[in-house]
């Protein structure tokens, strides 16, 4: 038998974190000797080992608890999906590595040959600087953040583009942006715009990224800070769609 403070020392943890687990139900607490300390056994240095090394992995100390009266079956099918979890975050992890590394090499993934080939056709379009470096820098965002489904959306909006009648909306829109927010033109291109995405896509099938991601609301919020009348024009569309 030993004390809290040998166990600690054997397993790796502290004695702050055992009375955490005792506090939580992970670890039952020991008998006491004659003297009121607490001791421990074999079996506790055991199931110590197999908690810290859950918690390791990222398992939540609530779901550590439940496994704890798991079935020997559930246990092993737990142990499968946590490892799975981990060579997924592993992946992400080399992935994000490898980007960190282009980064400080001053060097970022290319682009799409053909989001390059669209953007110079923007400014024969007629479309403003300002407009196709937006563009461009919002296109690397979505490329890197969303890469199995950028470049269905990309061909969404180049083929949106090609159509005269959507292009003039995209156009009006760009040219939007040094007008007033109160500007009444505002108003009559967030209805025409409106309009035009329901007629589009219907009202059950608008394109939308991951809800559950950030990256939609930092990729308008960055064409909204640019302009107070984007900024309204957006609140307007939504609110219409919402309709």
């Amino acid at each position: 038998m030993i004390t809290i403070g040998q166990l600690a020392r054997y397993v790796g943890v502290s004695i702050k974190t055992i009375r955490v687990y005792h506090d939580k139900g992970l670890l039952p607490e020991p008998d006491r000797d004659a003297s009121g300390y607490r001791r421990y056994g074999a079996k506790d240095a055991i199931d110590l080992i197999k908690i810290r090394t859950l918690a390791e992995a990222g398992v939540p100390l609530a779901r550590i608890r439940d496994l704890r009266s798991a079935t020997d079956e559930d246990f092993q099918q737990a142990l499968r999906e946590i490892d799975d979890d981990l060579a997924a975050g592993i992946r992400g992890l080399q992935a994000t590595r490898s980007r960190l590394r282009e980064l400080a090499a001053g060097q970022l993934a290319p682009l799409p040959g053909e989001v390059g080939a669209h953007l110079k056709q923007l400014a024969r379009w007629g479309f403003t600087p300002r407009w196709v470096d937006l563009q461009r820098d919002l296109w690397i965002l979505v490329f890197a953040t969303y890469p199995e489904s950028a470049t269905a959306l990309f061909h969404d909006q180049a083929e949106a583009l090609a159509d005269p009648a959507l292009r003039q909306l995209f156009l009006d829109y760009d040219r939007a942006h040094d007008l007033d927010a109160d500007d009444p033109r505002v108003d009559g291109l967030a209805r025409r715009i409106a309009k035009a995405t329901r007629e589009r896509y219907g009202p059950d099938e608008l394109p939308e990224l991951d809800a559950a991601s950030e990256i939609p609301a930092l990729i308008q919020g960055t064409v909204n800070a640019s302009s107070p009348a984007w900024q309204r024009l957006d609140t307007l569309i939504r609110a219409q769609l919402d309709a």
